[in-house]
């Protein structure tokens, strides 16, 4: 039995109207020293040449297989990938990216040699240009920062702790915890957020295997599912699960936690926590001229530092974005005798 008739890895790829760099990815995949994958390109309805790209591919090599996505949207395209693998693991790949030689190789040693990791991803190299998309940018770097399980885990709330076309992982986690879910929200961010909720450990190879290329039409800057406030929106959800775990026998139910950050951003923000069961006790600002005893249209405090509660009566959350609160909050609170990920979370 060869490797087409029992891969190890089944690469998803869905496409649509991607026929300037389509072979370019395919290509990266084909040059792949592990020679045991299938590669599993669903077309979701292009109309600019993307098929004819396909055609010519899957001649070449057996191992690329097309599949008609009917024009369903990408989730309906990435859950049609799954359910056609047979690979035991899943690798994930979009139409305009790379991946370098030693990609699914180098992950596939990972999960062998950690069987307790679900899911691997890799560093990443950004393709675009830093000057010009400078935020882009550092948000790859924050992401190429992240390698552990214990990193992503603390991390997970700030932002999605993974370049989506970066990962593979095992076939029964979609199984156990389900696939992709439609809605409006990121499919991918959402998907972390559930399984690092139940439990599922991710860590990266800590090389870059991929490169993640900036282009002008990447949903993730045309598609209104990856504005910043669905994103807040999206992980209000698990946040207030994780709040529950680590309140138990510290603060009452519906919990209460305090809100570093005072702002009318961090404000609305923070407010999508109430529709799952928080309750805010007060907001914490470094700037002592903003403080008060009640917050405008929330009856809440504003307190300085000196006044937030120890840990034992706290649970603190980090809702500040500006460049550098991040480790202004951490410092502080850690300061205080507060733990990352028992007293507090990151948040933004």
């Amino acid at each position: 039995m060869n490797e087409i008739d029992r891969p190890e890895v089944s690469v998803v790829l869905p496409v649509r109207d991607a026929g300037a760099t389509l072979a370019r990815a395919v290509a990266s995949v084909r040059a792949q020293t592990m020679r045991e994958w299938e590669l599993l390109v669903v077309d979701d309805g292009s109309s600019d040449g993307s098929t004819d790209v396909l055609r010519a591919q899957a001649r070449e090599d057996a191992r690329v297989r097309m599949i008609d996505g009917g024009r369903r949207g990408l989730v309906a395209a990435l859950n049609q990938g799954l359910a056609a693998a047979r690979g035991k693991l899943i690798a994930r790949m979009d139409a305009d990216d790379e991946a370098r030689p030693e990609r699914l190789a180098e992950q596939v040693a990972l999960l062998r040699a950690r069987p307790e990791v679900g899911l691997a991803g890799c560093l990443v190299d950004f393709g675009g240009n830093r000057m010009a998309n400078a935020g882009y940018a550092l948000h790859v770097d924050w992401l190429n920062s992240l390698v552990t399980p214990e990193q992503i885990a603390l991390n997970r709330f700030v932002e999605s702790p993974l370049a989506h076309p970066s990962v593979m992982f095992r076939r029964e986690l979609v199984e156990k915890y389900g696939g992709y879910r439609n809605g409006d929200f990121p499919e991918d961010y959402e998907l972390w957020l559930r399984w690092l909720d139940a439990g599922v450990r991710m860590a990266k190879v800590p090389r870059v295997l991929l490169t993640w290329h900036d282009a002008p039409a990447r949903l993730s800057r045309t598609d209104a599912r990856y504005e910043p406030e669905k994103f807040f929106r999206t992980k209000a959800e698990w946040i207030a699960r994780e709040v529950r775990r680590l309140g138990v026998g510290r603060v009452t139910d519906p919990p209460y936690v305090w809100i570093w950050g005072a702002g009318r951003p961090t404000r609305k923000r923070a407010a999508h926590l109430t529709a799952h069961g928080l309750r805010i006790a007060g907001y914490i600002d470094v700037d002592a001229k903003k403080t008060t005893a009640a917050l405008g249209g929330t009856g809440a405090p504003v307190v300085g530092l000196e006044a937030i509660p120890p840990p034992t009566e706290a649970l603190v959350l980090g809702y500040v974005a500006a460049r550098g609160a991040r480790e202004l909050i951490r410092s502080e609170l850690g300061r205080r005798g507060f733990v990352e990920g028992r007293d507090f979370l990151m948040c933004a």
